[in-house]
Order: C-alpha cells, then sequence, then structure tokens
C-alpha cells in the first residue's frame, strides 16, 4: 500500500497468524522497519517484489522492539549488505532476559550494526527522529518522519489500542508517558504495528484522545 510517494505500508492481515505490519521508506537509502517473522516473510517479499525490489535493495532495517512478530525476519539479511538498527537499551534487555535470544531466532551471536539512540537519525536524505517509548518493552522506538508528519509506532498505538503491558518488561505507566508524549506531534499519518493505519490530523487527534480516555484506565 502506497502512503504517498517513498513510502509503503505491508499491513498484515491474515487472521489465522500473527505478524506485525512492515513499513517501506524507498529514498536515496531504502529503510525497511519491522520485518515481521521469519517463516511470514514472504509477504514481505511479495510486497517488495511489486516495487522490483528484493531484501538485497534493503540499506537498512529498523527494529522497533525486540518481540519476535517483529524481528525475526532478519534472518533473511544475513547474507547481505544490509544495516540492522535496534535500540541500545531494547538490546540491553535482551541481553539481561534472554542471552541465547539470537540461537532462538535462528542467528548465532545475533549483534546489530546500529544501536539507536533517543534523538535525530539521518539516513541517506531521511531525516527521522527516534523516540524512546517504552511500556510495551522496555527499549520501544518509534519513528517520527517530520517532513512528512508520519509516525511509525511499532506496538505502542494502533487503531483505537495500545501494546499491552503483561509481557515482560512492560510497564503502564510507561505507557502512558509514552502515548502523551506522542500525542503532542504534529502528525498526519500514524503507521502501527498491528491493524489498520491511521490517517488525517483530525483522525490522529482522535485517535490519541480515544486511547487516552479508554485505554489509560486499564493500565
Amino acid at each position: 500500500m502506497k502512503i504517498f510517494d517513498g513510502l509503503y505500508f505491508f499491513p498484515w492481515d491474515n487472521p489465522t497468524a500473527n505478524n506485525c505490519n512492515t513499513c517501506l521508506i524507498d529514498a536515496e537509502k531504502r529503510i525497511l522497519i519491522d520485518p515481521g517473522h521469519y517463516h511470514l516473510f514472504n509477504h514481505v517479499k511479495d510486497e517488495l517484489g511489486r516495487l522490483s525490489l528484493t531484501p538485497q535493495d534493503i540499506d537498512v532495517v529498523i527494529i522497533t522492539h525486540g518481540h519476535p512478530d517483529h524481528m525475526e525476519g532478519i534472518r533473511m539479511f544475513e547474507d547481505t549488505q544490509t544495516l540492522i538498527a535496534i535500540s541500545s537499551l531494547e538490546m540491553d534487555f535482551i541481553k539481561r532476559v534472554a542471552p541465547h535470544y539470537g540461537k532462538a531466532l535462528g542467528i548465532s551471536d545475533f549483534e546489530p550494526d546500529i544501536l539507536l539512540q533517543d534523538g535525530f537519525l539521518d539516513i541517506g536524505n531521511v531525516h527521522l527522529e527516534v523516540i524512546y517509548s517504552p511500556g510495551h518493552s522496555p527499549g520501544s522506538v518509534c519513528l517520527y518522519w517530520p517532513e512528512k508528519k508520519t509516525l511509525i509506532t511499532g506496538d505502542v498505538i494502533f487503531k483505537e489500542g495500545i501494546g499491552r503491558t503483561d509481557l515482560p518488561g512492560g510497564n503502564g505507566e510507561e505507557l502512558k508517558e509514552s502515548v502523551l508524549r506522542l500525542s503532542k506531534l504534529d502528525v498526519e499519518v500514524v503507521l502501527p504495528g498491528h491493524m489498520e493505519a491511521v490517517s488525517g490530523k483530525k483522525a490522529v487527534e482522535n485517535n490519541f484522545k480515544a486511547i487516552e480516555d479508554y485505554w489509560f484506565a486499564y493500565i
């Protein structure tokens, strides 16, 4: 699904298997965000193929957080020049609670090429802001593209929903703070890790309000 020139959204809408949505920024450098499960990667591969691209054409893969349904697909990039990026806080958490996680993913001695920090990130001609957004996981990040007023949220914010907080490292109060911080950005498109996109400034504002009015009472 083309959102606008240079940005594509590959939604996962198969109800029989859990997997995440994937985003592609097709600019001077090609950036793939959250490749999903390894065994379900054909979904992404097919979408790339429609754009005459292959995994070998991807310059950077960014992982919003370390859950398998978002990052297991990095195995597809083992024999490529693609750089893998994940937040330093999330990587610290993975090493602390799951030291053999890389082996479980099918990648022995997994180490990312880039450790993301809270702040600005330039990849080619794309200027992103990496925003630490804990709550669903301790080192989760959202990606804000100010030029396009687009927010890629991983499992922090969905359409009329939020990520669960009952997994290891989850924290309801931190998730509330993350949502409130993100709600202050100038956003016209929200691309979440699951479910459909939210488009239009008013729709985005209403979505933040609905989350605060309803879900904050439960976390």
